[in-house]
């Protein structure tokens, strides 16, 4: 199975959660112990298992462009950048 992991903007989050709901494996989560510049709770990644398969359906999701996603490469190497957007 395919490895990835997400890097989440906090402070262009505005917790909308729809990455909440489009996460195959219930990876994300919302952050309730601080709020953002924005004054929203921002979303974060836990993933304890490294089950996070880099799907990209987070940040397809994601309407304010707030999360980077990366996928694995089956050999040794460097993380490669699979969705990135500009804002």
């Amino acid at each position: 199975m395919a490895r990835g992991t997400i890097e989440i903007f906090a402070d262009r989050c505005k917790g909308c959660q729809l990455c909440v709901a489009a996460c195959p494996k219930n990876l994300i989560h919302v952050e309730t112990d601080h709020v953002n510049a924005r004054g929203y709770y921002p979303v974060k990644l836990v993933d304890p298992e490294n089950a996070c398969t880099g799907c990209a359906i987070c940040a397809m999701a994601c309407p304010d462009v707030s999360i980077k996603v990366y996928r694995m490469p089956r050999a040794a190497g460097r993380p490669r950048e699979v969705v990135t957007a500009s804002v």
